[in-house]
């Protein structure tokens, strides 16, 4: 049986795959001329969750799904870049999945299932000592956390899904979170189809958020496995930071479309685009415009810009490796910064 689950959840992964063909590499504002794509780490089970440490090392996390690898509970590495030796940070790790800054400088984390903790968690940078921030809602245990992203003022948005693990759903949407900085935990997104990677504007005014229904929970039952909404979408924040006017950002066409998503100080929106023809990073101005497009060798799964001296490197997950490339852009200027 788990070999029957983990063949079918292979399978989802290349709904509406074709033979792949080369996207070019744009260059030109954001991406430096020389530039290439280069691989740092290569001996994971299914990175993710990029993200640059206060001390400048880059954190990351490999969902150590148990079909592929036992049960391992998952880790958080840590990328020293001016060595490029990785770590191990903290395992088990809670099965962490997306990860974040606060404006504190603390790590939060987005734990998933699979033998996970299934919560938000928060760790203090320099003690160590680790917090569930929330791990029910009304009550019940959430999903599956996938990933999420904090405010200058330290609100947390995280998304809420489910693509393995033995547990029980227990909520009954698939849906995005609030966490107020009083502790407060709001439903505050129901109408995006297994809502994945997260993103803010600079202004921290627009909400992005990835679809990613790859048909997961058609396993096993007696139809076949379908796709369903794939378009990376768009969301006003009010004053109070409450989700409205949702919109389609990027729309799929039918295709596979994004998993992880970040920002630069600009208000590009970068997107690990996992269809197989032409699987990348594609870059999108604020109007949606495509403007770059980094093919990468993996499907990419997630995405995070880091400053490394007068430097800034854009690094990407995909499946057991870590990539780098060297932009021209900015880190949003409400992002920590070590």
């Amino acid at each position: 049986m788990k070999n029957t689950i983990a063949a079918a959840f292979l399978v989802l992964c290349t709904i509406g795959s074709t033979a792949r063909a080369e996207v070019p590499l744009a260059r030109g504002s954001i991406i430096a001329p020389d530039a290439t794509l280069e691989t740092v780490y290569a001996d994971g089970v299914w990175l993710e969750g990029p993200v640059q440490a206060p001390d400048g090392h880059l954190y990351f996390s490999d969902v150590t799904i148990s079909f592929y690898s036992g049960m391992q509970d998952g880790s958080i590495l840590s990328l020293d870049p001016e060595n490029g030796k990785t770590t191990i940070l903290r395992s088990p790790s809670g099965m962490a999945n997306g990860l974040a800054i606060g404006p504190d400088g603390a790590l939060l984390v987005a734990a998933g299932a699979d033998f996970g903790c299934r919560c938000v968690m928060r760790t203090d940078a320099r003690t160590g000592k680790t917090t569930i921030i929330a791990g029910t809602y009304e009550g019940l245990p959430f999903n599956a956390p996938n990933d999420l992203v904090v405010t200058s003022n330290g609100t947390i948005y995280f998304s809420d899904t489910r693509y393995f693990g033995h547990e029980p759903i227990t909520q009954p949407v698939f849906g995005i979170y609030r966490i107020s900085p009083n502790g407060k935990v709001d439903l505050v997104i129901t109408d995006a189809a297994s809502p994945n990677g997260l993103a803010l504007s600079p202004d921290e005014r627009t909400l992005y958020v990835a679809e990613n229904d790859i048909g997961t929970h058609d396993i096993g039952l007696d139809r076949p496995a379908r796709q369903g909404g794939m378009d990376i979408l768009a969301y006003s924040l009010d004053d109070s930071g409450m989700p409205q006017n949702r919109r389609v950002f990027v729309a799929s066409n039918g295709a596979r479309g994004a998993d992880g998503l970040t920002t630069d100080a600009a208000g590009n929106v970068y997107a690990t685009i996992q269809q197989p023809d032409r699987q990348g990073i594609y870059i999108y101005a604020p109007s949606g415009e495509l403007l770059a497009t980094i093919p990468t060798p993996t499907m990419p799964t997630n995405v995070a810009l880091a400053e490394s001296g007068t430097t800034t490197y854009l690094y990407v997950t995909g499946g057991r490796f870590l990539y780098r490339i060297k932009t021209l852009t900015q880190l949003r200027t409400t992002e920590y910064r070590p």
